[in-house]
């Protein structure tokens, strides 16, 4: 019976250290197919809110940390574009904090001059049928924010209409569309103070 037992053991173990470097194995040869369809993903949402005729430098290499309110709690990332060396908008990681299932993240491209290039919802918890219209899957709301111009944080035009601005909210939900209207606003308002702090800004991947 002991011998039997010990066998066994053998046995399980060796299929266990099998399927262990079967596994790392495996984790090592697709590593990199992910890593490269991440950097492609990216890619492709940098170029719905921000045209690619506007720049000419590789934008996801050129990542910077902001720690500013006006994108949310915490650290950002800001991805600045450039037309032959010189800063001529910047894509903006960003968060809602106040949308009625919680935190609502977006991704803002806007010039330096106040006009907001293209803005997409990239994760929230909004309630389906409701708030979730903020999802392009479900319907091009969030595409009204592409060529508006923010005047300064006293523009009124920028706010939903049942608050006496030009967005509209959705039919029993006010709360999300709100909170991204103010959250692209905020956005689009720090933008323009991007350039003057680009030299004192943490490069991504630099950060101690």
């Amino acid at each position: 019976m002991l011998e039997t037992m010990r066998k066994h053991g053998v046995t399980l173990a060796l299929f266990a250290a099998a399927s262990t470097g079967m596994t790392a194995a495996i984790h090592q040869l697709t590593r990199s197919t992910i890593a490269d369809q991440a950097v492609l993903q990216q890619k492709a949402l940098f170029e719905q809110v921000l045209p690619s005729s506007l720049y000419n430098n590789a934008l996801q290499q050129s990542c910077y940390l902001v720690d500013a309110p006006a994108l949310g709690k915490g650290q950002h990332k800001v991805y600045i574009a450039r037309q032959d060396g010189t800063p001529v908008a910047v894509v903006m990681e960003a968060t809602a904090p106040d949308g009625y299932s919680g935190a609502i993240q977006l991704l803002v491209g806007s010039d330096f001059n106040g006009t907001i290039l293209g803005t997409r919802v990239t994760e929230h918890h909004e309630t389906p049928g409701l708030g979730d219209k903020i999802d392009l899957r479900v319907s091009d709301w969030i595409t009204h924010f592409t060529g508006k111009k923010i005047g300064d944080a006293n523009d009124s035009r920028w706010a939903v209409k049942k608050d006496g601005g030009e967005f509209d909210q959705f039919t029993g939900a006010t709360i999300t569309p709100r909170a991204v209207v103010n959250a692209v606003k905020r956005a689009g308002l720090f933008a323009p103070q991007l350039p003057g702090q680009l030299s004192s800004l943490t490069a991504c991947g630099e950060e101690e």
